[in-house]
């Protein structure tokens, strides 16, 4: 493995925060976009006339079997938000294809990007229009509960999809494999540690990050039989053993510290709060508009922009819980490994290798992170007793 200076690149650091600064603006960029465009259909009232023209075209005898509310859900879902991915897809080909080339993170074909983008929309529609059925299922059939059985569904939905993501969702991007024989010390090393932190494993796997980016990661995915350890084959090949390791043990503090299941709790508590004040929000839109109750498929923009809007105003909140939980982790992973050089020095290397901001601007870090500031873990690594002898 070819050396890499264990010291904070300045003309990285100076490219990163422009990195870091047009990502930002871009984000805002879209986030307005959004805003507006769903804000256009409430107050101009296109899905209500939209659901005018849908019904009577399948008012028919021979076609009224098919107009269930599902379907008309379903259209509409597709005819508003449609048009949407349209207007914003140059954005996110300039943020996800143009940018990252620019500044020489990406490594990714055009037409490895639009595969890319073609399976996530199809993975979004097949996962997202049965879920959606089942929300306005709720609002349909238990009016006045539904933001409980809600928020209890999405507990579950989550719960399940993070099972699965490692055996179902995550090999249709990547490929992964086990580490080979050159690395067998080093998946024996890592699966001691989790073994130690009374996890157990599936694996050591390797997935081929490289194939989109020179970026480098590493995860600790999966519940119960699916929980494997996977390392970006850029990690793999630019980081030391002692630095992986201390990577590694700071995803293993995760599960130590049941933040899977935590924050699942904590998420459900948000969920309920959230899904109730989007039903105070759809019972104060049917009041001042033609909506025939809450349940009323037209009124889908209005429930999607409440939560949005609510989802952005307690980012602070949720971010601040998760750069604790996250810090917690950096404290483990010292504490377990005892390598606080390794981990220093894992940080510099993260963030010379993938343009990571070290010393973001205050509100950039209560807004927008949720992980503590690379500049804080470095200093905390640096402030951790050496080991003795």
């Amino acid at each position: 493995m070819e050396d890499i200076a264990l010291t904070l690149n300045p003309e990285g650091q100076r490219r990163a925060r422009d990195y870091a600064r047009t990502r930002r603006r871009l984000w805002a960029m879209k986030l307005l976009i959004n805003g507006l465009y769903l804000s256009l259909w409430i107050g101009l009232g296109w899905t209500i006339q939209v659901r005018q023209v849908l019904v009577p075209c399948f008012d028919q005898d021979h076609l009224a079997i098919l107009l269930t509310w599902q379907i008309e859900l379903v259209l509409l879902a597709l005819i508003v938000f449609g048009p949407l991915i349209i207007i914003t897809l140059p954005l996110d080909f300039y943020s996800g294809f143009v940018l990252p080339h620019h500044y020489g993170l990406s490594t990714q074909t055009l037409r490895g990007w639009f595969g890319d983008l073609i399976k996530g929309g199809v993975l979004a529609v097949l996962l997202g229009l049965p879920l959606l059925v089942a929300l306005y299922s709720a609002l349909r059939f238990v009016p006045t509960t539904w933001w409980i059985w809600t928020a209890g569904g999405y507990i579950l939905v989550t719960a399940v999809l993070a099972a699965v993501a490692p055996v179902l969702l995550m090999p249709i991007f990547f490929k992964f494999k086990p580490l080979g024989e050159e690395h067998v010390e080093l998946a024996d090393r890592l699966i001691r540690l989790a073994q130690d932190a009374g996890t157990h494993v599936q694996g050591v796997f390797t997935f081929d990050m490289s194939r989109r980016t020179r970026a480098a990661n590493a995860a600790l995915v999966g519940l119960g039989g699916t929980r494997r350890i996977l390392l970006g084959d850029t990690l793999l090949s630019e980081f030391t053993a002692d630095e992986i390791e201390t990577i590694l043990a700071h995803e293993l503090a995760h599960h130590v510290h049941r933040d899977i299941p935590f924050s699942l709790l904590a998420q459900g508590l948000f969920s309920l709060v959230a899904f109730y004040l989007t039903g105070l929000s759809l019972d104060w839109a049917v009041a001042h508009s033609t909506l025939t109750g809450p349940a009323d498929p037209a009124g889908l923009p209005i429930l999607v922009l409440t939560l949005g809007v609510i989802s952005f105003l307690t980012m602070p909140l949720t971010n601040a819980f998760s750069r604790w939980r996250e810090s917690m982790a950096d404290d483990y992973a010292l504490k377990i490994t005892r390598k606080p050089e390794p981990f220093a020095s894992a940080m510099i290397r993260l963030a010379n290798q993938n343009l990571a901001e070290t010393d973001p601007q205050r509100w950039v870090v209560l807004l927008l992170h949720s992980h503590p500031p690379l500049c804080s873990r470095i200093e905390k690594a640096h402030r951790f007793p050496a080991p003795s002898g």
